[in-house]
């Protein structure tokens, strides 16, 4: 099942990693085109509900009529608030961007377009990528640059964009890419960008605190012995879900029975996340990255 709005990766894979009950109440917490949403209905019976939730307006066009189905236009971060403890048999987040929000120019979070300097999921929110290549302090583009974009020269790159918006102040992504252009070899430049623009979408959006916030509100949410499923597309989310369900917390503290063995609340289901097919990669390039992470509350 696909969609014109997003390809879900691994889908038939997410879907089986579930394990739906027909009769089950479950999370779709990046609702994106549906894709996910719709492949879940599909498992469900008449008394199965699904609750999904996305902050990006131009998702919430994409909601399903279907009496089994709830959409909330509200951050994935916001789950206690519409949801009572133990109540859910199963979570679903598809991390990161969407293919969507890449391919509409005006959003701003693709380099291939001369589009303005947003980057917002959420469009009611106030901070832009504008705003922060603007008026960021050196210190705090340089964080954004070495941890979150994960690109080297990361002083020399802040620096650059300091010095380049005193004379010109930076409105468009092309305005970004002209100052990036002398960091990168020419034939790595795209991966460069992507790497950049990464790095401020994360910013922007504050992806992995909101993340980590997530995370921890799923043990709460979720019912004993019933599964968070998890895509993640880049090292620094996949790192975060990864030390999660390892550890039971978002810092990476491990506690240790009186034998030594790790205390956990979750139970990994397989030792090594799953991924994409070659197949499907070809199908669906944008997937490749893609990692599926499965823990079952103890």
């Amino acid at each position: 099942m696909t969609t014109s709005y997003h390809i879900p990766a691994l889908l038939n894979e997410t879907i089986e990693a579930l394990a739906i009950k027909p009769d089950g109440c479950y999370v779709d917490a990046t609702f994106g085109g549906g894709g996910h949403s719709k492949a879940i209905l599909e498992k469900l019976n008449n008394l199965g509900k699904l609750i999904a939730f996305d902050q990006d307006a131009d998702a919430v066009k994409n909601t399903i009529q279907d009496a089994r189905f709830q959409l909330i236009n509200d951050n994935f971060s916001t789950l206690p608030t519409y949801l009572e403890t133990a109540s859910v048999d199963g979570i679903i987040a598809d991390l990161g961007i969407s293919s969507h929000q890449i391919d509409t120019p005006e959003r701003g979070f693709s380099f291939r377009y001369d589009a303005p300097l947003d980057m917002r999921m959420n469009a009611n929110s106030q901070l832009t990528a504008s705003y922060v290549l603007n008026h960021y302090s050196l210190p705090a583009l340089k964080i954004i640059f070495k941890q979150y974009a994960e690109v080297s020269n990361s002083t020399k790159i802040a620096q650059t964009i300091i010095d380049v918006r005193q004379r010109t102040p930076f409105q468009t992504t092309s305005d970004l890419v002209s100052a990036l252009k002398p960091f990168s070899p020419p034939k790595h430049f795209n991966r460069f960008l992507a790497q950049c623009f990464q790095g401020l979408r994360i910013e922007v959006n504050n992806e992995l605190e909101v993340l980590q916030t997530f995370l921890n509100q799923t043990l709460s949410i979720l019912k004993p012995q019933e599964r968070l499923v998890i895509l993640s597309y880049h090292s620094l989310e996949d790192r975060i879900v990864k030390t999660f369900l390892k550890t039971g917390n978002i810092n990476g503290e491990l506690e240790r029975d009186f034998y030594g063995n790790i205390l956990t609340p979750w139970q990994l289901v397989g030792k090594q996340p799953i991924i994409p097919t070659e197949k499907e990669i070809a199908q669906n390039p944008r997937c490749r990255s893609a990692k599926l992470r499965v823990g079952i509350k103890k």
